[in-house]
């Protein structure tokens, strides 16, 4: 099964994608987009595109599993993204991607404008990386 991932942002969104096999998580764009709807639609063209059977959205909780203002617009948005394109969506803790993110881009000397529109794609495979080592854990693949 082809899945989807997506780290929602105000401003920028990245998106990656798995293998039939769900061995790789690749990064595919960041969109620039404030526009919920509009970024909705970009986000199920690329999901028809890709032959994604579901879409994994980054839910971000505090550090102590609490969840905040930016939890709830993620769960709204997953909704939406639901509604819209008919596929199974679900959230994953995506706790220290970008940390992550950042210490990734940090290793492979990226910087400035590059580092800005790569960050939020890197972020998107991590949260995808992570949503499938859940699967293989509990044998649901």
């Amino acid at each position: 099964m082809i899945i989807l991932s997506v780290d929602y942002g105000d401003v920028r969104t990245g998106i990656a994608v798995c293998d039939k096999m769900q061995l790789l998580a690749s990064p595919v764009c960041v969109i620039t987009q404030r526009n919920r709807e509009k970024l909705c639609g970009e986000i199920c063209g690329i999901a028809k595109d890709k032959g994604a059977q579901r879409i994994v959205v980054g839910l971000p909780k505090n550090m102590d599993s609490s969840e905040g203002f930016r939890a709830q617009a993620c769960k709204d948005f997953a909704r939406l993204l639901r509604e819209k394109s008919g596929l199974d969506v679900c959230l994953q803790d995506e706790r220290l991607t970008t940390v992550s993110a950042h210490n990734i881009l940090n290793e492979t000397n990226t910087r400035g404008k590059k580092r800005k529109q790569t960050v939020d794609a890197v972020a998107a495979v991590l949260i995808l990386e992570d949503y499938l080592n859940k699967l293989k854990r509990q044998n649901t693949i």
